[in-house]
Protein backbone atom coordinates (compact mmCIF):
# COMPACT_ATOMS: atom_id res chain seq x y z
CA UNK A 1 0.00 0.00 0.00
CA UNK A 2 1.37 3.42 -0.99
CA UNK A 3 2.72 5.76 1.67
CA UNK A 4 0.35 8.68 2.26
CA UNK A 5 1.49 12.30 2.32
CA UNK A 6 -0.27 15.66 2.46
CA UNK A 7 0.53 18.35 -0.10
CA UNK A 8 -0.18 21.77 1.34
CA UNK A 9 -0.07 23.92 -1.82
CA UNK A 10 0.20 23.56 -5.60
CA UNK A 11 3.68 22.65 -6.85
CA UNK A 12 5.36 22.36 -10.23
CA UNK A 13 3.71 19.81 -12.57
CA UNK A 14 6.94 17.79 -12.61
CA UNK A 15 6.96 17.64 -8.81
CA UNK A 16 3.30 16.72 -8.55
CA UNK A 17 3.78 14.00 -11.15
CA UNK A 18 6.67 12.50 -9.17
CA UNK A 19 4.74 12.67 -5.89
CA UNK A 20 1.62 11.12 -7.39
CA UNK A 21 3.68 8.28 -8.85
CA UNK A 22 5.27 7.42 -5.52
CA UNK A 23 2.62 8.21 -2.90
CA UNK A 24 -1.04 8.62 -2.14
CA UNK A 25 -1.20 12.41 -2.12
CA UNK A 26 -3.85 14.38 -0.23
CA UNK A 27 -4.16 17.89 -1.72
CA UNK A 28 -4.93 20.02 1.31
CA UNK A 29 -5.42 23.33 -0.51
CA UNK A 30 -8.29 21.82 -2.52
CA UNK A 31 -10.24 20.68 0.54
CA UNK A 32 -13.50 22.52 1.19
CA UNK A 33 -13.19 21.55 4.84
CA UNK A 34 -9.52 21.32 5.78
CA UNK A 35 -10.21 20.23 9.34
CA UNK A 36 -12.43 17.38 8.17
CA UNK A 37 -9.84 16.22 5.64
CA UNK A 38 -7.06 16.30 8.21
CA UNK A 39 -9.16 14.39 10.74
CA UNK A 40 -9.89 11.68 8.17
CA UNK A 41 -6.30 11.22 6.89
CA UNK A 42 -4.42 11.96 10.12
CA UNK A 43 -3.79 8.35 11.23
CA UNK A 44 -2.21 7.45 7.89
CA UNK A 45 -0.18 10.47 6.81
CA UNK A 46 3.60 10.13 7.23
CA UNK A 47 4.94 13.00 5.11
CA UNK A 48 4.20 16.58 4.09
CA UNK A 49 5.15 18.58 0.99
CA UNK A 50 5.06 22.33 1.49
CA UNK A 51 7.09 25.46 0.76
CA UNK A 52 9.29 27.56 2.97
CA UNK A 53 6.91 30.51 2.73
CA UNK A 54 3.66 28.54 3.22
CA UNK A 55 5.24 26.27 5.79
CA UNK A 56 3.51 24.34 8.54
CA UNK A 57 2.45 25.75 11.90
CA UNK A 58 2.17 23.86 15.18
CA UNK A 59 -1.57 23.24 14.74
CA UNK A 60 -1.06 21.56 11.36
CA UNK A 61 1.81 19.47 12.71
CA UNK A 62 -0.26 18.43 15.74
CA UNK A 63 -3.16 17.46 13.48
CA UNK A 64 -0.96 14.76 11.93
CA UNK A 65 0.29 12.53 14.77
CA UNK A 66 2.02 10.10 12.40
CA UNK A 67 3.96 12.82 10.59
CA UNK A 68 7.64 11.93 10.12
CA UNK A 69 8.98 14.46 7.62
CA UNK A 70 8.17 17.90 6.21
CA UNK A 71 9.83 18.44 2.83
CA UNK A 72 10.08 22.14 1.95
CA UNK A 73 10.33 23.64 -1.51
CA UNK A 74 12.77 26.49 -0.89
CA UNK A 75 15.91 27.26 1.07
CA UNK A 76 14.08 29.24 3.75
CA UNK A 77 11.90 27.44 6.28
CA UNK A 78 10.78 30.44 8.33
CA UNK A 79 7.08 29.55 7.99
CA UNK A 80 7.71 26.06 9.40
CA UNK A 81 7.57 25.79 13.19
CA UNK A 82 10.93 24.04 13.34
CA UNK A 83 11.12 24.24 17.14
CA UNK A 84 7.83 22.35 17.38
CA UNK A 85 9.10 19.86 14.81
CA UNK A 86 12.10 19.12 17.01
CA UNK A 87 9.83 18.57 20.02
CA UNK A 88 7.62 16.24 17.99
CA UNK A 89 10.53 14.44 16.32
CA UNK A 90 9.53 15.59 12.82
CA UNK A 91 12.34 15.95 10.26
CA UNK A 92 12.45 19.10 8.11
CA UNK A 93 14.27 19.30 4.77
CA UNK A 94 14.82 22.23 2.42
CA UNK A 95 16.36 22.83 -1.00
CA UNK A 96 19.61 24.82 -0.60
CA UNK A 97 22.53 25.09 -3.04
CA UNK A 98 20.49 24.51 -6.21
CA UNK A 99 19.16 28.08 -6.04
CA UNK A 100 22.30 29.86 -4.81
CA UNK A 101 23.52 31.09 -8.19
CA UNK A 102 20.07 32.15 -9.35
CA UNK A 103 19.40 34.27 -6.26
CA UNK A 104 22.89 35.77 -6.40
CA UNK A 105 22.39 36.66 -10.06
CA UNK A 106 19.15 38.47 -9.25
CA UNK A 107 20.83 40.26 -6.34
CA UNK A 108 23.44 41.76 -8.65
CA UNK A 109 20.88 42.42 -11.38
CA UNK A 110 18.66 44.21 -8.89
CA UNK A 111 21.62 46.23 -7.64
CA UNK A 112 22.52 47.32 -11.16
CA UNK A 113 18.89 48.04 -12.01
CA UNK A 114 18.57 50.23 -8.92
CA UNK A 115 21.81 52.19 -9.23
CA UNK A 116 21.68 52.53 -13.03
CA UNK A 117 17.88 53.09 -13.03
CA UNK A 118 17.33 50.48 -15.75
CA UNK A 119 13.52 50.09 -15.35
CA UNK A 120 13.13 53.87 -15.33
CA UNK A 121 15.18 54.12 -18.53
CA UNK A 122 12.99 51.52 -20.19
CA UNK A 123 9.87 53.47 -19.19
CA UNK A 124 11.47 56.70 -20.47
CA UNK A 125 12.01 55.20 -23.92
CA UNK A 126 8.66 53.40 -24.09
CA UNK A 127 6.87 56.56 -23.02
CA UNK A 128 8.26 58.46 -26.00
CA UNK A 129 10.24 60.91 -23.85
CA UNK A 130 13.68 60.37 -25.42
CA UNK A 131 13.18 62.62 -28.51
CA UNK A 132 12.27 65.60 -26.34
CA UNK A 133 14.29 65.13 -23.17
CA UNK A 134 17.38 63.75 -21.48
CA UNK A 135 17.33 60.85 -19.06
CA UNK A 136 18.85 61.77 -15.66
CA UNK A 137 22.32 60.54 -14.74
CA UNK A 138 22.57 57.43 -12.58
CA UNK A 139 25.08 56.01 -10.07
CA UNK A 140 28.17 53.94 -10.88
CA UNK A 141 28.42 50.52 -9.26
CA UNK A 142 32.18 50.04 -9.47
CA UNK A 143 34.04 51.63 -6.57
CA UNK A 144 31.15 51.24 -4.15
CA UNK A 145 31.35 49.28 -0.91
CA UNK A 146 28.70 46.62 -0.37
CA UNK A 147 27.91 45.30 3.08
CA UNK A 148 26.26 41.89 2.97
CA UNK A 149 24.03 40.95 5.88
CA UNK A 150 24.21 37.15 5.98
CA UNK A 151 27.36 35.60 4.56
CA UNK A 152 26.30 32.03 3.93
CA UNK A 153 26.13 30.31 0.55
CA UNK A 154 24.07 33.03 -1.11
CA UNK A 155 25.88 35.93 0.53
CA UNK A 156 29.26 34.61 -0.57
CA UNK A 157 28.00 34.01 -4.11
CA UNK A 158 26.80 37.62 -4.23
CA UNK A 159 30.21 38.76 -2.99
CA UNK A 160 32.01 36.99 -5.83
CA UNK A 161 29.79 38.65 -8.40
CA UNK A 162 30.04 42.07 -6.76
CA UNK A 163 33.82 41.95 -6.58
CA UNK A 164 33.99 41.18 -10.30
CA UNK A 165 32.09 44.44 -10.81
CA UNK A 166 34.74 46.37 -8.88
CA UNK A 167 32.79 46.51 -5.62
CA UNK A 168 34.49 46.18 -2.22
CA UNK A 169 32.66 43.70 0.04
CA UNK A 170 32.33 43.53 3.81
CA UNK A 171 29.82 41.51 5.80
CA UNK A 172 27.88 41.13 9.02
CA UNK A 173 26.21 38.14 10.61
CA UNK A 174 26.02 36.13 13.83
CA UNK A 175 29.70 35.21 13.68
CA UNK A 176 32.90 35.96 11.79
CA UNK A 177 34.27 33.56 9.18
CA UNK A 178 38.05 33.75 9.74
CA UNK A 179 38.85 31.74 6.62
CA UNK A 180 37.34 34.44 4.38
CA UNK A 181 39.21 37.62 3.36
CA UNK A 182 36.34 40.10 3.63
CA UNK A 183 36.10 42.31 6.71
CA UNK A 184 33.57 41.28 9.35
CA UNK A 185 31.38 43.68 11.34
CA UNK A 186 29.75 42.36 14.48
CA UNK A 187 27.60 45.49 14.72
CA UNK A 188 25.23 45.96 11.78
CA UNK A 189 24.82 49.72 12.27
CA UNK A 190 28.60 50.14 12.33
CA UNK A 191 28.79 48.32 9.01
CA UNK A 192 25.95 50.40 7.58
CA UNK A 193 27.85 53.60 8.35
CA UNK A 194 30.86 52.32 6.37
CA UNK A 195 29.12 51.17 3.17
CA UNK A 196 27.20 52.41 0.15
CA UNK A 197 24.97 49.38 -0.47
CA UNK A 198 23.34 47.19 2.16
CA UNK A 199 22.66 43.76 0.64
CA UNK A 200 20.29 41.68 2.75
CA UNK A 201 20.89 37.94 2.28
CA UNK A 202 20.21 36.40 5.69
CA UNK A 203 17.48 33.91 6.67
CA UNK A 204 14.09 35.11 7.87
CA UNK A 205 12.46 34.11 11.12
CA UNK A 206 12.27 35.47 14.68
CA UNK A 207 16.05 35.83 15.10
CA UNK A 208 16.36 38.32 12.24
CA UNK A 209 12.97 40.04 12.42
CA UNK A 210 13.33 43.80 11.80
CA UNK A 211 17.09 43.50 12.17
CA UNK A 212 17.43 46.30 9.62
CA UNK A 213 15.70 48.98 11.67
CA UNK A 214 15.58 52.78 11.72
CA UNK A 215 18.98 52.92 13.46
CA UNK A 216 20.65 50.88 10.72
CA UNK A 217 18.93 52.85 7.95
CA UNK A 218 20.03 56.14 9.53
CA UNK A 219 23.61 54.87 9.65
CA UNK A 220 23.42 53.94 5.96
CA UNK A 221 22.37 57.51 5.22
CA UNK A 222 21.07 59.56 2.29
CA UNK A 223 23.65 58.22 -0.18
CA UNK A 224 22.96 54.61 0.73
CA UNK A 225 21.02 51.86 -1.05
CA UNK A 226 19.14 48.87 0.36
CA UNK A 227 18.87 45.69 -1.72
CA UNK A 228 16.75 42.89 -0.22
CA UNK A 229 16.62 39.40 -1.74
CA UNK A 230 16.16 37.62 1.60
CA UNK A 231 12.88 38.07 3.49
CA UNK A 232 10.71 41.12 4.03
CA UNK A 233 10.59 40.37 7.74
CA UNK A 234 14.29 41.24 8.12
CA UNK A 235 13.53 44.92 7.50
CA UNK A 236 11.42 47.34 9.51
CA UNK A 237 9.32 48.03 6.42
CA UNK A 238 7.55 51.20 7.67
CA UNK A 239 10.93 52.68 8.62
CA UNK A 240 12.33 51.79 5.19
CA UNK A 241 9.38 53.33 3.36
CA UNK A 242 9.61 56.48 5.47
CA UNK A 243 13.34 56.83 4.82
CA UNK A 244 12.83 56.44 1.06
CA UNK A 245 9.90 58.86 0.92
CA UNK A 246 11.77 61.48 2.94
CA UNK A 247 15.00 61.11 0.94
CA UNK A 248 17.02 59.70 3.83
CA UNK A 249 18.07 56.82 1.55
CA UNK A 250 19.16 57.15 -2.07
CA UNK A 251 17.28 54.10 -3.29
CA UNK A 252 16.23 50.50 -2.85
CA UNK A 253 15.87 47.31 -4.85
CA UNK A 254 13.33 44.98 -3.24
CA UNK A 255 12.41 41.43 -4.20
CA UNK A 256 10.68 40.65 -0.89
CA UNK A 257 8.20 42.37 1.39
CA UNK A 258 6.78 42.01 4.88
CA UNK A 259 3.24 41.05 3.83
CA UNK A 260 3.54 39.50 0.39
CA UNK A 261 1.94 39.91 -2.07
CA UNK A 262 0.89 43.22 -0.53
CA UNK A 263 3.41 46.00 -1.16
CA UNK A 264 3.29 49.45 0.50
CA UNK A 265 1.60 51.74 -2.01
CA UNK A 266 3.96 54.58 -1.16
CA UNK A 267 6.73 52.67 -2.95
CA UNK A 268 4.83 52.69 -6.26
CA UNK A 269 5.31 56.43 -6.66
CA UNK A 270 9.04 56.48 -5.99
CA UNK A 271 11.44 56.80 -8.92
CA UNK A 272 14.40 55.55 -6.86
CA UNK A 273 12.95 52.13 -6.08
CA UNK A 274 12.96 48.92 -8.16
CA UNK A 275 10.36 46.33 -7.17
CA UNK A 276 10.22 42.61 -7.95
CA UNK A 277 7.58 39.95 -7.05
CA UNK A 278 9.83 37.62 -4.98
CA UNK A 279 11.49 35.95 -7.96
CA UNK A 280 15.00 35.24 -6.65
CA UNK A 281 14.93 31.58 -7.66
CA UNK A 282 12.25 31.90 -10.33
CA UNK A 283 13.74 30.32 -13.42
CA UNK A 284 12.54 27.14 -15.10
CA UNK A 285 15.84 25.38 -14.49
CA UNK A 286 16.26 26.29 -10.82
CA UNK A 287 12.68 25.63 -9.80
CA UNK A 288 12.89 22.20 -11.49
CA UNK A 289 16.08 21.44 -9.55
CA UNK A 290 14.45 22.55 -6.30
CA UNK A 291 11.47 20.32 -6.94
CA UNK A 292 13.65 17.33 -7.76
CA UNK A 293 15.60 17.81 -4.52
CA UNK A 294 12.39 18.01 -2.54
CA UNK A 295 11.24 14.71 -4.04
CA UNK A 296 14.65 13.14 -3.34
CA UNK A 297 14.45 14.08 0.33
CA UNK A 298 11.09 12.35 0.71
CA UNK A 299 12.26 9.28 -1.18
CA UNK A 300 15.44 8.98 0.88
CA UNK A 301 13.55 9.26 4.15
CA UNK A 302 11.02 6.57 3.33
CA UNK A 303 13.79 4.32 2.00
CA UNK A 304 15.76 4.72 5.22
CA UNK A 305 18.66 6.45 3.43
CA UNK A 306 20.63 9.58 4.40
CA UNK A 307 18.74 12.74 3.53
CA UNK A 308 20.33 14.95 0.84
CA UNK A 309 19.51 18.22 2.60
CA UNK A 310 18.17 17.87 6.12
CA UNK A 311 17.47 21.17 7.89
CA UNK A 312 16.47 19.86 11.33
Amino acid sequence: MAIEIVQVLPLLPSVEQALNAAYTVHRLWEAKDRAAMLAEIAPRVRGMATSGSTGANAALIDALPGLEIIACFGVGVDAVDTAHCQVKGVIVTNTPDVLTDEVADLAIGLTLATLRRIPQGDAFVRGGHWPTGKFPLADKLGGKTMGILGFGRIGQAIAKRAEICGVSVVYSGPRAKPDLPQRYYADLAEMAAAIDILMIACPGGPETERLVDARVLAALGPQGYVINIARGSVVDEPALVEALVQGRLKGAGLDVFANEPQVPEALFKLENVVLQPHVGSATHQTRAAMGALMVQNLAAHFAGLPLPTRYV
